[in-house]
């Protein structure tokens, strides 16, 4: 089973379009998939569901047949830090908890199970005064491959490049990163990328273009390689 973990510098900087695209790419070699949003803030109603919008196109994109509850066990209404959201409805994230989740999937025995994050690297699940959980400890505790997908804006290199520090502090493995021009007009462009294929030794996955509009899975899909 190969074990993915997609993170970002930050949020909003398409770790959902680039989930789905390796979603797409692994569906396309017949390979079983399911993807798995352990947690996310921000909802919608889809065919009279309440889902968020992220979890619910991981679900489209997965080959095995998984209910929406599967793959997103945490769901809350407004689109705020979770922890913060978690606590205004009296509910406590933790890692265990999401580890039993997660164990579900596994149970599943897919060919690839993809997990998309929240936010950035180090998102609290909870806020415990001397013992806060993150959303990086289950990744740990998972033992995933890491793609990062850095949003590139000015700043860029900074986020990425601390990121990528505490990946590898947590003793876990950066197989590629992405590239996705989510400012059409960011200046040195090509430099800013140039700069991060020196410095991250991990392979660049692709350069997905900007989009007007929200493209499909298939067509993203187009710009990227899978990670070895």
């Amino acid at each position: 089973m190969k074990k993915l973990f997609v993170t970002g510098t930050d949020t909003d900087v398409g770790k959902t379009l680039i989930s789905n695209a390796l979603l797409h790419k692994y569906n396309e070699l017949g390979l079983k998939t399911v993807g798995f949003k352990p947690v996310a803030a921000g909802s919608e109603v889809i065919d009279g569901k309440e889902v968020n919008g992220d979890g619910w196109t991981l679900q489209q994109n997965s080959s095995m047949p998984v209910s929406y509850e599967e793959v997103n066990p945490y769901l809350f209404t407004p689109p705020i830090a979770p922890h913060i959201a978690a606590k205004a409805v009296g509910v406590e994230i933790t890692n265990k908890l999401l580890l039993a989740h997660y164990q579900k999937l596994v149970n599943k025995a897919p060919d690839v199970l993809l997990t998309e994050g929240a936010g950035g690297w180090f998102l609290p699940l909870n806020c415990n005064e001397g013992n806060t959980e993150y959303l990086c400890d289950f990744v740990s505790a998972v033992n995933c491959d890491v793609v990062l997908v850095i949003g590139m804006k000015l700043g860029c290199l900074n986020h990425a490049l601390l990121t990528i520090d505490k990946i590898k502090q947590q003793g876990l493995t950066l197989v590629g990163w992405v590239a996705n021009k989510i400012d059409p007009n960011m200046l040195n462009l090509n430099e800013n990328i140039q700069t991060l294929n020196s410095l991250v030794e991990a392979p660049c996955l692709g350069v997905i273009p900007f989009y007007n509009s929200a493209p499909s899975a298939k067509e993203v899909a187009l710009n990227i390689t899978l990670p070895a």
